[in-house]
């Protein structure tokens, strides 16, 4: 399969270039010696890119009958509304997070709020490295919606300063740090009365978010257009 990296420069793209081999037929970034577009015997494309470039990158990947892979993180409202409307074209596969292990964890979360329920707090911290631009990481949405898919609801705050009063009942907190050099740590804190549960994953390699969005591309190939998730690849071939 040929596929294209898209911001083969950063440090995602590198590790996906090195990963994909003699797969990867296209690297496309707008740094210096790199192509600015793929050819048109490509057959796929992972794209690790900014934000603002994704929409316009899928709509030709759908204009080409192409699957798209998104590893970006913080596309707006109107941007992710361009790739839902691809969606209707070709197959995309979307995730914060490619990393078996994160992927693992959402279903462990949201089992734990289940169980757990509303009287337990519930507190997300996520620790990236300096460079990363967005805030909070993709990964902590995704474990913030487990959350309250297994409670039925609650409300999302993100940080807190000032005199900002009790803490709300059924609030679901989320917290960003950053700094180092910290490839990617995430911890939920269920915080009770008299016990406090926390399930942690922490990344020692881009190579896991690598080799999943690699093997997220190669599974879309021939599918019907749609938004999947990792969800949909791993429970698909009974990996979990």
């Amino acid at each position: 399969m040929k596929i294209a990296i898209v911001g083969a420069a950063g440090r995602m793209g590198r590790m996906l270039v090195k990963l994909g081999g003699a797969e990867v037929a296209y690297q496309v970034d707008v740094a210096e010696g790199y192509a600015h577009e793929w050819g048109a015997n490509c057959e796929g494309v992972v794209d690790f890119s900014h934000h603002t470039a994704v929409p316009g990158l899928v709509e030709k990947a759908a204009q080409a009958g192409i699957p798209y892979v998104i590893g970006t993180t913080g596309l707006t409202a109107e941007e992710q509304a361009r790739v839902n409307a691809c969606a209707k074209r070709i197959p995309i596969v979307q995730s914060g997070n490619y990393s078996l292990g994160v992927n693992l964890l959402l279903g462990l979360v949201e089992q734990a709020a289940k169980v757990l329920g509303p009287e337990y707090d519930v507190e997300i911290t996520e620790m990236h490295h300096r460079h990363k631009k967005d805030a909070p990481s993709g990964t902590a949405l995704m474990l913030a919606k487990s959350v309250r898919e297994g409670r039925g609801g609650g409300e999302f705050c993100f940080g807190r300063h000032g005199d900002t009063g009790e803490r709300r009942e059924g609030e679901i907190a989320i917290h960003a740090l950053r700094g180092g050099s910290v490839v990617g740590d995430h911890t939920v804190m269920f915080a009770g009365e008299v016990e406090r549960v926390e399930i942690a994953h922490k990344a020692q390699s881009r190579e896991a978010f690598a080799a999943g969005a690699l093997k997220a591309i190669r599974w879309a190939k021939g599918k019907a257009p749609k938004i999947y998730t990792m969800k949909d690849i791993l429970f698909g071939e009974n990996m979990i």
